[in-house]
């Protein structure tokens, strides 16, 4: 007894895709202009500074220039991570003709917004292009990033989109807007 073949899908609107690759588009350039605001601010403001304790014992902002990736894992490692930001890019570029899901759109929107924000400081801060460090300013619990890593707005929308895009598929929402009947 073989199953029964899946049902072709319907071809996607093309009015639906497009506004699908604006929200993406639109959430992916608000969050990257946040997030190099924020660091412009930070620089600018956090330098040379002690920590701003914002909540004693829970939140602070401080100034931190990580070569790696969260809790500066990688160190050695920051073209490597250029070059996967530079890929994680292209895939999500690829993949938005087939855009045709809200929540898919914010999610690919929000990592997207997040791999630009810190691929601008790879590619144009100290110490050079594909091994610049990204500034941090965020911390919570301490403000060394001893209890949990420092991060930016850029890792925030990494992560928050993520999220976002495990729990579409879990829920088997595809990201042309069918549901996986699996």
């Amino acid at each position: 007894m073989s199953a029964d073949p899946p049902p072709p899908t319907a071809p996607i609107d093309p009015a639906v895709r497009r506004r699908g690759v604006a929200l993406l588009a639109g959430i992916a350039a608000v969050w990257l202009a946040l997030d190099l605001v924020t660091k412009i601010a930070a620089v600018a403001t956090l330098e040379g500074q002690r920590p701003v304790t914002v909540i004693d014992g829970f939140f602070y902002l401080t100034l931190l220039r990580n070569p790696g990736a969260a809790w500066s894992m990688a160190t050695g490692y920051t073209w490597v991570l250029t070059i996967v930001a530079v890929v994680v890019v292209g895939v999500i570029i690829r993949i938005a003709r087939r855009l045709a899901s809200t929540g898919w759109a914010i999610g690919l929107g929000l990592v997207l917004g997040g791999a630009l924000g810190n691929l601008v400081d790879r590619f144009f801060r100290a110490p050079g292009p594909m091994r610049g460090h990204v500034v941090d300013m965020l911390a919570f619990f301490s403000p060394d990033g001893s209890v949990f890593p420092v991060f930016n707005i850029a890792d925030t929308g990494i992560v928050c989109g993520g999220i976002l895009l495990v729990l579409m598929a879990v829920r088997g929402i595809e990201i042309d807007g069918s549901r996986d009947r699996g």
